[in-house]
């Protein structure tokens, strides 16, 4: 079976190892652009490696 394209806050937080808190803060600082399906809030796979690639090392 292949990745999803999307995620839900909660699918995405656990595919990335981070919390829907911790997501919602990155939405808010404008570093990963959320889309809205009527409720729902989803975020695309190629907007998660992007804003990952890009996060500092440590």
């Amino acid at each position: 079976m292949s990745e999803p394209i999307a995620y839900s806050v909660k699918d995405a937080a656990a595919a990335c190892g981070l919390s829907r808190t911790t997501l919602y803060q990155l939405i808010k600082a404008g570093r990963i652009t959320p889309r809205k399906f009527g409720a729902r809030t989803i975020l695309l796979r190629s907007d998660l490696e992007a804003m990952l690639a890009h996060a500092a090392t440590a």
